[in-house]
Formats: C-alpha cells, structure tokens, sequence
C-alpha cells in the first residue's frame, strides 16, 4: 500500500495569511472567521520535525470534528459549519480537503488546561519529587501510570511561544490571570470533558491518559472550545489490553517518535532529525489505529 503524500506546510494566496504553528496553518476568513489547516507537521520536545507524517492532518481533523460533536452537550465550540472548500480559490481546495475547519475568531485565554487521568509524564516527575502534581496534594504510594483514586485533576500550564515550553502553574496564578469565576468554569468544563471522553473511550479499548484543551471568549465572555479536540497530538492514548501499571504503556500518540528521538544524538533543539521510513510508517499507523477505535 504506497502512503498519501504529506502536506507540510500551505500556499493558499486567496486569503490573509496569519499564522503558522506546530500543527496548523491560520488564514483570515473576512473580520470575524479564521480557516484552520491542520498541516502533517509532527513536533516534539517543542521542535517541528523535519518529517511530515502522511496523512496526520486528516486524521487529527476528523477525531476533532468527532470530538466537537460528541461533546457539543458540554460546551459551545467554535466551528461554523462552513465548508472550507468554499472559501479558498478552486486550485487550492485540495490543500483544505478534509483536514480543514473554518471557524469563529475567539479571544482564546492564554492558558493551556491539561487535565490528568493518570499519574504519567510531567506529572510523574512532579509527584515523585514533591508528592503532589501543580501543587495537588496525591496519595504516597502511587506507581507509574497509576489512575489517579480520586478522579482527574486540573492541572494548568503556561502557554509558551514556538519553540520555549509549556510551565505548569499553581491554580492561584490561573486565577490571577483570568478571575476567579472564570478559572472555575475552565476547571470545572476541562474536568467534565476529559471525564466524559475517557469513560466513552475506555468502552473502545483506550485509556486516555491525559490530555490538553483550549478555551476561547466571545465578545460577550461566554466560553468556547476551541482549538483541536482529543487527538493523540494534544493527548496520551494507551491501549486498554497492554496497560499495566509500574510501566510506561505503549500508545497511540507521538510518544513512538519521542522514544525514538531520545536515543538519538540531539540536543532537542531545531534542526531535529530526520524520522526513518519504518519509524514514519509505525506513527502512521499509531493515528489511524486511534482514530479507527474511536469512531468505528
């Protein structure tokens, strides 16, 4: 079977060019829309790869569009329902096809709200220096990847510029940062949503580990989700049949490519190193098994 060619980056002239991302490419859509293109860019460790993955854009844009439906019940988002093939030129629909949204423009906060199922990553490190993760106290004993007793916590972080990293912060500095009406609201919304795809996905054979949203205002404060959605680029996805505690699971996500990158010779810093064909064709397969459990 010969792989679809991987679109890194786009050309589209018809509209404002924005803004280029990790992940996705933003045009403006007149004053208040903005067309997102999710890219086959793949990052790590906060560096773009110079490998694109075949592919990847159109599977993080359907598990989204999935996503956004499933949990519409819990929080407005903010997709229009506009065809994105309709706002570019003819000869540029190609680069838009199914792995682009078009989308109301949000004030979007300047926090990224993380939250945790299981004791893994950051966290780990966290509780096992201090016995707690952003300053949640846990219970002493945990294991690696041990499901967190008392339920998902919030665990917010900074949202750092391309190519500096994400800080996790104390609930206090969230509050500071938004008020304290709307840190609760994030909080409680984040906590619900992940909850809610979490108990839906272990029904399909995985474990969401942890995961990241992204919140928005319209002009009248009113919170949206925005962003991508439950996608193994902003979340940890382990397989319900290998999972095991004490050890780190196998998963669905780009954790395959950061295992691979740390036995690399790299500083983690651009230029990163080229992916190998079989290391590129496993990832692949990593995103479509995840999105074929998912939605069937």
């Amino acid at each position: 079977m010969t792989q679809p060619s991987a679109l890194f980056e786009t050309t589209i002239k018809s509209l404002p060019f924005l803004h280029r991302g990790k992940v996705r490419d933003i045009y403006a859509v007149g004053e208040d829309k903005l067309l997102i293109v999710q890219t086959d860019r793949l990052s790590a460790f906060d560096v773009i790869l110079p490998t694109a993955v075949p592919g990847k854009g159109k599977i993080l844009t359907a598990l989204s569009h999935f996503w956004f439906q499933k949990l519409a019940h819990v929080l407005p988002n903010h997709l229009t329902g506009i065809a994105p093939e309709s706002v570019v030129a003819e000869s540029e629909r190609e680069q838009v096809r199914d792995r682009a949204f078009v989308i109301q423009r949000l004030k979007p906060l300047p926090i990224e709200a993380i939250v945790r199922g299981y004791v893994v990553g950051s966290g780990w490190k966290d509780y096992r220096q201090t016995g707690a993760i952003c300053g949640i106290p846990l219970p002493s004993g945990l294991k690696l990847a041990d499901k967190l007793p008392d339920g998902a916590i919030f665990t917010p972080s900074t949202k750092a510029p391309a190519g500096a990293h994400d800080e996790n912060i104390a609930l206090t500095e969230v509050e500071q940062q938004l008020g304290k009406a709307l840190s609760e609201e994030v909080s409680a919304k984040a906590t619900q949503l992940y909850t809610e795809a979490a108990d839906y996905a272990l029904q399909r054979g995985i474990i969401i580990a942890d995961t990241k949203f992204e919140f928005g205002l319209d002009d009248t404060g009113e919170l949206y989700l925005i962003d991508e959605v439950l996608t193994p680029d902003s979340s940890r996805f382990w397989p319900v049949n290998q999972y095991q505690p004490g050890q780190n699971p196998p998963s669905f996500d780009k954790q395959f490519v950061r295992d691979w990158l740390e036995k690399q010779d790299w500083n983690k810093k651009a230029p990163a190193p080229v992916l190998p064909d079989d290391i590129l064709r496993q990832t692949v397969e990593k995103y479509r098994e995840a999105l074929r459990l998912l939605m069937g």
